[in-house]
């Protein structure tokens, strides 16, 4: 082959990969117009003050309705003070993973914190809940075992059952009879154990699960208990303990986040067995392959558990604040999930409807993020609000009104 036919065969590879490229950016940008086409597009504001309350956002001052800042703590001086002090005394970053060289003395200090927290022998930091929903199956659960899942359960729960080798069941969000015959199943077919997986709150409605039967019908089928806490752990129940600490039962496993009620940052957990907690430190691959939380957040975490521990006046009025935010939206027209929790759902059923609405709050100055397909499934588009202890009655009655005005503005509202 001369080297003009060489020059000639790479000129026509060229032209044909390019070709592919193109067709590969084509679909996906047809893809992305069918999205914005369907009222499905995200977008993100920038926001350019701490999270809390009331927030900057294109130099404006807005209410702030759908953060998971629960008690009010992302913006608290006590942590931003024992972020500063660690950030001195124990550096920026950790630069290694945790089994290499990157855990320090406040690591372990706040696992062991976690642990007794949530009356758990003990506990294991992972960068996300994300992170931790994606390590607990795998480890735990081979293919002679069977997990059992709730159907409204988060995409973290999902992904990470998809991950391990266990046989996969699903029940009826908080359906007992259906968690029953899935039991029934899972022996039938011969598990060795088995592990049933729930939301202690289901983060799109705001609904507890019912704790207390499906602890009775673990016990009835030497099933083992995980609860992902994320929307609970600091409000719900005793000293913020949790959904199990609300209902008096026991978990055998949890998971959850520093990132919501805890100060609001980063930062994932498992708590459990100390046999569970030593094998996934041997064993879990999100844990073993990501950096150490950076000091800052981990010195936080355990100043945050402090405040919320001693927090009751705090819950008293997050739980006031919901109650009022509720009673006002439904004396306004609008449709609401039922539930006590501080997620309000603001049911609009078309995603459309729920983008129209945002843009409208946030002109009135509200701030509220439209949830729709793939967050939640198709006709069930929402505006998920979210209640917080520090929001002032004065907060909510002006948010109120804005709801009631952009609800007529859009139409849906008579």
């Amino acid at each position: 082959m001369t080297r003009l036919e060489d020059w000639n065969r790479l000129d026509h590879q060229e032209t044909l990969q390019g070709h592919r490229r193109s067709a590969f950016l084509d679909d996906i940008r047809a893809n992305l117009s069918q999205i914005e086409a369907d009222g499905l597009y995200k977008r993100e504001r920038l926001i350019s003050s701490p999270q809390s309350t009331r927030v900057q956002v294109g130099g404006r001052n807005v209410i702030n309705l759908c953060a998971n800042n629960y008690l009010g703590l992302a913006d608290h001086p006590t942590l931003i003070e024992a972020a500063t002090k660690a950030m001195t005394d124990h550096g920026f970053g950790m630069a290694s993973v945790r089994f290499i060289c990157g855990t320090q003395d406040m690591h372990r200090a706040l696992e062991t914190r976690l642990a007794q927290f949530l009356s758990m022998e003990d506990s294991i930091l992972f960068a996300t809940c994300f992170d931790a929903n994606g390590a607990v199956f795998e480890p735990l659960l081979g293919p002679e075992d069977a997990v059992i899942s709730d159907a409204l359960n988060h995409a973290s729960i999902i992904d990470g059952i998809r991950l391990c080798k266990a046989r996969r069941y699903r029940y009826a969000n908080s359906d007992m009879e259906d968690l029953e015959a899935q039991l029934r199943a899972a022996r039938s077919d011969g598990a060795r154990h088995i592990m049933i997986a729930t939301d202690g709150v289901f983060s799109m409605d705001g609904y507890l699960a019912k704790l207390p039967e499906i602890r009775a019908l673990a016990d009835a089928y030497d099933a083992v208990l995980m609860v992902d806490d994320c929307h609970a752990t600091g409000f719900i129940g005793p000293k913020g303990a949790g959904t199990p600490a609300h209902f008096g039962v026991n978990a055998d496993i949890l998971t959850g986040t520093l990132g919501k009620a805890l100060g609001g940052a980063l930062g994932g957990y498992i708590a459990g067995p100390q046999p569970v907690i030593d094998l996934l430190r041997q064993r879990a691959r999100p844990y073993l392959f990501s950096n150490a939380l950076p000091p800052a957040i981990v010195a936080a975490g355990l100043a945050a558990i402090d405040l919320v521990e001693g927090a009751d006046d705090l819950r008293v009025q997050l739980s006031e604040n919901a109650q009022y935010w509720r009673s006002g939206l439904t004396e306004a027209g609008f449709e609401l999930l039922p539930g006590e929790h501080p997620i309000v759902p603001v049911m609009l059923h078309d995603a459309h409807k729920a983008q129209a609405m945002a843009a409208r709050l946030f002109e009135l100055g509200v701030y509220v993020a439209g949830f729709f397909f793939p967050v939640v499934p198709k006709g069930k588009a929402r505006i998920r609000t979210q209640m917080n202890a520090t929001l002032t009655r004065a907060d909510l009655d002006e948010a109120l009104s804005a709801f009631a005005q952009a609800g007529r503005d859009t139409g849906l509202l008579g």
